[in-house]
């Protein structure tokens, strides 16, 4: 099957989906990503004394080296304001993300739980907008659209003192990794090298352990689901 995610910055597909995406590429899936930002108003900028424009460029390099990494079936990196989705017709937003699905296909979409994990105002607006596009492209055609909404986040059990979580009711999929998946993980992570004290100090793989977790909207299973392909 086909699954793409669509998150708003570099690296949020390895803040813990790297370890899923592996996952199902071992086991054979098409898995895209759409990334709505290059990340380039991160802090991480003034250490190394370059403009956001620059970092972004940066960054879309180091994208490129997760790419082959992940064994991506694909990757569109757009450049939109990192860090000011939130300022935006949203529209626009729905535009770029309906045309990702429309090229893809997608039988899975994935963004981030209504939370964003960190809260993060980026990782708000992308959900909330990754929503809209499936709702209205299953309204439009249901055959041509996406057949499942799958939502990253961490289960409450994982305690993370700093993030949001779900509930073990909100949860409908637990992937199990193995450590070839771990390990593809860690090489993901390193490729952002202007990044590494962030991803020192967040230590993400830590946090989502060997489970990675999923909301299914619109579905609720118990027990979960083994993958977010189980039931298509």
């Amino acid at each position: 099957m086909r699954i793409l995610y669509v998150f708003p910055h570099p690296d949020d597909e390895s803040f813990g989906p790297a370890l899923a995406i592996s996952s199902q590429r071992e086991e054979g899936h098409e898995v895209h990503l759409l990334t709505l930002t290059r990340g380039g108003a991160t802090k991480e900028r003034h250490r190394l004394g370059l403009s956001v424009q620059e970092m972004g460029e940066v960054r879309l390099r180091e994208m490129s080296k997760v790419e082959k990494v992940l064994d991506l079936s694909g990757m569109t990196v757009l450049d939109f304001p990192d860090s000011g989705l939130k300022g935006m017709d949203p529209r626009i937003l729905e535009d770029a993300i309906a045309s990702g699905i429309r090229s893809r296909e997608p039988d899975v979409l994935v963004t981030y739980a209504v939370h964003g994990i960190s809260g993060f105002h980026d990782h708000l607006v992308t959900h909330a907008v990754a929503k809209r596009v499936f709702c209205e492209l299953r309204e439009l055609d249901e055959r041509r659209a996406p057949r499942r909404l799958a939502l990253f986040t961490l289960a409450a059990s994982d305690r993370p003192d700093d993030l949001h979580t779900s509930t073990d009711e909100e949860i409908d999929c637990a992937i199990a990794v193995g450590e070839s998946d771990v390990e593809t993980a860690r090489r993901a992570l390193d490729c952002y090298e202007t990044y590494q004290e962030v991803i020192r100090t967040a230590d993400p793989l830590a946090r989502v352990g060997r489970t990675v977790h999923f909301e299914l909207f619109q579905e609720s299973h118990s027990p979960w689901l083994p993958s977010l392909t189980a039931g298509l």
